[in-house]
C-alpha cells in the first residue's frame, strides 16, 4: 500500500547526469520507497492516490537557501535603484512591517514558492517571524526561519534594541517554533556592520549550544568588507574566525568578495555558502568554481521578492549564463558550470544548506520532498537533453505536482494548503494602497 504512487513518470537521476524514463515512484509515509521501471510494476497494488505523470519529470523539489519574507512586498521597488539598497530602501521598509503585514509577505511568498517548485527555504530573517512561521506551519513547506538580529546604533525605534533584547528575541522563536512541523529556527547576524562584537559572540554561542544553525550576510559590499578592515584590520571571515563563530552550520550569504585566506577559512570550517544570481549582479560575481573545486557546498537563493522574485529557474538560467561569461569564456571552457550541477546546487546542495541529509534526489529511502514538471510544452519540448533544457528553459509555469515530506501541496497547479483566493484578494487591497502613493 502506497500513499501517493506516479505512474510513466520520467525520473531524473539520482547523480543528475540524465533521466530515467517509463518509471513508477511510490511514496510511503515520508520517504520515497519505489522507483522502478514500469515493466516491473503490478497495477493491482493498492495506492491511495495515483498520479498518470506521462511526459511529466519528477525530480527532488527546489531550495530556496536564501529568502526574505519580511522583503515580499517590496517587489518592483529596487531595480535600478544605487547602493546600499539595504539602508536607503529594505532596513526602512522593514522597520513599518506590522503582524498583519509580515502575515500577508508570508502567505504570497509560500503561494509563490510553492507554484514554482521550491519545497524549502532559508529565510534570513525580519520582523513579526512568528506571524510567518504560522503560515509556513500550514503551508506545508520545508522551512529555517531567523529573526533579524541587530544592535546597532541609529536604527528606526521601530526596530532598535539592545544586545541583550536581540538575542532574547531569536532564543523566543527558537523556543516556540524550532522543530514544529516541517520548521527550524537558525540564529542569525543581519549585517555585520549593524552588530557589536557582544551580539556576535552572544548569538553565536546560543546558536551553537542549541544545535541551531547561525546564519549571515557576508562579503556583500564592499563597504562591508571595508567595515572590518578599517575597524579591526581584518577582513570579515578572518575577524568572525578570530570570534570562533564559523563551523559547518554556519550559513553565509553572498560571499562576492573573498581574499584566498577568506576561501581557506571557509574550507577549514565546512562553512555552507549560497549565490544569489539576480541580486548579486548589482554587486559582484562570485568566484563559485573556484568554491566547488575546493568541495564547498554551495547553494542558490533569490534573494527575496524585491530581487526579482523567488523563481529559482530564473536564478539557474541566470547563473549558468554569468558563470560561463566570467568564468568560463576566459579559460575557453564553455563547460566551466554544467547544467547538472547547477540543477544540483538547486536541489540536492540545497537540503545539505539546510542540514537535510537524506534529500534532494528521487531514490528509494530518499525523503519525499518531489516535484513533476511537464515536459510536453513549448518551452521544453522536444528536447535532446532534459537537463540541460531545465537550466535553459524549464519555468515556474511548468511545476505540475509538489510533495513535501509525503504529502501533497500542490496538484496540478492547484494548491492544497493555503487559500489562494483569499490571499490574492488581501493582495489586492494592499496594492490599492500602493497605487495611491
Amino acid at each position: 500500500m502506497y500513499d501517493i504512487l506516479f505512474e510513466n513518470a520520467t525520473v531524473l537521476a539520482p547523480d543528475f547526469s540524465g533521466v530515467l524514463r517509463n518509471r513508477v515512484v511510490g511514496i510511503t509515509g515520508d520517504k520515497i520507497t519505489l522507483v522502478r521501471p514500469m515493466a516491473d510494476w503490478h497495477a493491482d497494488i493498492e495506492a491511495a492516490e495515483r498520479i498518470d505523470a506521462t511526459d511529466m519529470l519528477v525530480m527532488p523539489g527546489l531550495v530556496d537557501c536564501h529568502m526574505h519574507t519580511g522583503q515580499q512586498l517590496l517587489r518592483g521597488r529596487v531595480l535600478d535603484s544605487l547602493p546600499m539598497v539595504w539602508t536607503r530602501i529594505m532596513l526602512p521598509f522593514e522597520s513599518t512591517l506590522t503582524p498583519e503585514l509580515m502575515t500577508l509577505s508570508a502567505e504570497l511568498a509560500a503561494l509563490e514558492m510553492i507554484k514554482s517548485g521550491t519545497v524549502a527555504f532559508v529565510d534570513a530573517g525580519s520582523y513579526f517571524m512568528d506571524r510567518a512561521c504560522d503560515v509556513y506551519l500550514q503551508s506545508g513547506l520545508r522551512g529555517v526561519l531567523s529573526c533579524s538580529t541587530m544592535d546597532e546604533p541609529g536604527l528606526p525605534e521601530s526596530i532598535a534594541m539592545t544586545t541583550e533584547r536581540a538575542i532574547e528575541q531569536a532564543d523566543e522563536l527558537y523556543d516556540a517554533y524550532n522543530g514544529r512541523g516541517l520548521l527550524r529556527i537558525a540564529y542569525a547576524l543581519r549585517a555585520l556592520m549593524s552588530c557589536s562584537t557582544e551580539l556576535i559572540e552572544g548569538t553565536a554561542e546560543h546558536a551553537y549550544s542549541r544545535g541551531a544553525m547561525l546564519q549571515a550576510h557576508m562579503n556583500e559590499y564592499p563597504a562591508e568588507v571595508n567595515y572590518t578592515l578599517q575597524r579591526f584590520g581584518i577582513r570579515p571571515f578572518e575577524y568572525l574566525d578570530q570570534l570562533h563563530v564559523l563551523s559547518e552550520d554556519f550559513l553565509a550569504a553572498h560571499c562576492l568578495m573573498l581574499s584566498e585566506e577568506e576561501k581557506n577559512l571557509i574550507v577549514d570550517h565546512g562553512v555552507k555558502v549560497c549565490h544569489c544570481p539576480f541580486s548579486n549582479c548589482a554587486k559582484a560575481v562570485p568566484e563559485a568554481p573556484s568554491l566547488r573545486s575546493r568541495g564547498i557546498i554551495e547553494g542558490l537563493g533569490s534573494d527575496g521578492a524585491a530581487h526579482g522574485g523567488l523563481s529559482l529557474w530564473s536564478e539557474m538560467h541566470l547563473f549558468r549564463s554569468i558563470m560561463n561569461l566570467t568564468h568560463g569564456i576566459q579559460i575557453a571552457s564553455p563547460t566551466i558550470m554544467p547544467a547538472d550541477q547547477v540543477v544540483r546546487m538547486a536541489t540536492e546542495n540545497g537540503f545539505k544548506f539546510m542540514g537535510v541529509t537524506d534529500a534532494g534526489r528521487v531514490e528509494e529511502g530518499a525523503r519525499a520532498d518531489l516535484i513533476t514538471v511537464s515536459l510536453r510544452n513549448y518551452a521544453m519540448y522536444p528536447s535532446g537533453n532534459i537537463v540541460n533544457s531545465l537550466v535553459e528553459c524549464a519555468t515556474a509555469s511548468d511545476v505540475r505536482d509538489m510533495v513535501v515530506n509525503g504529502k501533497m501541496v500542490m496538484r496540478d497547479r492547484e494548491v492544497l494548503t493555503l487559500d489562494e483566493e483569499a490571499i490574492l484578494a488581501k493582495a489586492d487591497r494592499y496594492q490599492e494602497e500602493l497605487n495611491k502613493l
